[in-house]
């Protein structure tokens, strides 16, 4: 099993931070996995995304062309990955931030208002832990659990006092009650 996912969205939204908490994630997990960045010189406001590779044997290749799940943070986002998702994979859109219906019946596509339930948790910078448990929940490539073990893990000394917001975050983006779209 090969799971490939794209991470997309603005610079300063923590696109590379949830892809990266993912990787973290599987390698824990003992399975194998990459994680390719990419951003604009610009960083903060620039674009940024990162694809992700989560596999239970070695991995061929790094690169992506046809992702099985995307999360779009932002409409650029969505109007770029949109028509490279496998038929039958998984869109993650933040309707906070994206103004049109995604286009493809082809695919599960999962709205989440990813802004504005963060904002409700006490912080905007959430929105990525909102959207990456709405990913899992429609694609279980990793339990919630293994991506709070790797957020206990691996985020910084100084940022330990934000787990708790973290793990909300998660778990609201999980049990966001919407319709998916076949």
């Amino acid at each position: 099993m090969q799971t490939e996912i794209v991470i997309a969205g603005f610079g300063g939204q923590g696109v590379l931070f949830a892809g990266q908490l993912l990787a973290y994630a599987a390698m824990d997990s003992g399975m194998e996995t990459t994680w390719i960045p990419s951003y604009g010189p610009e960083m903060r406001g620039g674009t940024a995304n990162c694809t992700v590779i989560v596999a239970d044997e070695e991995i061929g290749a790094p690169v992506v062309r046809n992702p099985q799940a995307v999360i779009a943070m932002n409409r650029p986002s969505l109007d770029k990955y949109e028509p490279l998702i496998k038929p039958g994979g998984v869109l993650v859109v933040n309707s906070s931030m994206v103004d049109r219906t995604p286009e493809r019946d082809d695919i599960i596509v999962v709205t989440i208002p990813g802004n504005e339930i963060a904002e409700e948790l006490g912080s905007r910078r959430l929105t990525n832990m909102v959207l990456l448990g709405g990913l899992l929940k429609a694609l279980p490539v990793l339990p919630l659990e293994a991506i709070e073990k790797a957020l206990a893990e691996h985020l910084p000394e100084r940022h330990k006092k934000l787990l708790p917001q973290n793990y909300q975050a998660l778990r609201a983006g999980a049990n966001y009650e919407q319709e998916a779209f076949v």
